[in-house]
């Protein structure tokens, strides 16, 4: 009796493995055809061995609202801080503005490039690998959908280049998307008050993979920042107040994502807070305050500068 019970733990393991296989690939005992292509390696990148980043990367991509979820209610709230930079170091954020943003949508060149740390400030995930014009699929947001009363609308996270894992194995809350509707997305989110960011995660194939826009209320991102998780970097820019334009009428420290902005007769900049989002830069209706360079905030994510 003894000896069964012990055979049977590895039975039950490959039975939940196998059950959990099926539902993922919903229903294809032989997998979907993104799977079989990543697994060979035709989506360019060389066939991979099952372990746990695999495994992992399969998880967050098959279920995103879920692992989000997950993340944010258990693992957040029991982390060490040297936990929380680990997790930093592995997946994280750069803000991009508006601009920069569009400027990923629209680009014509190709990019592969491994030498970003002046951009993209943490050990791993620098890469940028992009053929220009890039595909984009929108997908539910997982952060807003892990949150009870969220943000709508909720399908405005953008995979950047090759979409087909989220399309296959998502069906019902993915969808490619051509280029002016991805830009016309932005635009809206913009005039939302959300923050738009480029994710970079080490085991979805160690690169640049995503735009999120993020807003306050309901970003993982933001709220990990918040909770000392340093997993989003700023875009380079800061804001500056045009002191004699100000009228102090407050705007850009309500629209503010980070709490950045104070107003004081006029409006004025924490330069610690600020991500350089330029959210208080499309709120301002008297064209007061506005981004500018500031080297000591890192290099901005310009893909019009970065050659091939």
């Amino acid at each position: 009796m003894t000896w069964l019970w012990i055979l049977s733990i590895p039975a039950a393991f490959v039975i939940l493995l196998a059950f959990v296989w099926v539902i993922g690939e919903r229903g294809r005992v032989l997998g979907l055809p993104s799977t079989r292509a990543a697994l060979k390696g035709d989506v360019g990148v060389p066939p991979r061995k099952l372990n746990l980043d695999v495994v992992h990367a399969y998880f967050y991509g098959r279920w995103t609202n879920q692992y989000i979820g997950f993340a944010r209610r258990v693992l957040l709230p029991r982390m060490s801080p040297e936990a929380k930079q680990r997790w930093a170091d592995h997946y994280h954020g750069k803000v991009v503005p508006l601009e920069l943003a569009e400027a990923i949508i629209t680009l014509n060149h190709d990019i592969s490039r491994r030498d970003l740390e002046q951009i993209i400030p943490y050990p791993t995930a620098r890469n940028i690998v992009l053929s220009g014009p890039p595909d984009v699929t929108i997908y539910e947001c997982g952060c807003r959908l892990s949150k009870q009363d969220h943000c709508e609308p909720t399908q405005v996270c953008m995979i950047i280049g090759d979409g087909s894992f989220v399309l296959d194995h998502n069906p019902h809350s993915s969808r490619r998307i051509g280029q002016q509707e991805a830009l016309d997305l932005l635009r809206a989110e913009h005039e939302r008050g959300h923050v738009h960011a480029a994710y970079f995660k080490d085991v979805c194939n160690n690169q640049f993979y995503a735009i999120c826009n993020c807003c306050v209320c309901c970003c993982g991102g933001i709220e990990a920042m918040t909770n000392g998780v340093p997993m989003v970097s700023s875009s380079g820019y800061v804001a500056r107040v045009n002191d004699e334009a100000c009228l102090g009428c407050g705007d850009c420290a309500a629209a503010c994502p980070f709490d950045a902005i104070t107003v004081d007769y006029s409006a004025v900049v924490d330069w610690e807070k600020c991500m350089g989002c330029g959210v208080c830069e499309g709120r301002c209706a008297h064209g007061a305050i506005a981004l500018a360079l500031d080297e000591r905030k890192g290099i901005p994510l310009d893909v019009r500068k970065i050659a091939v």
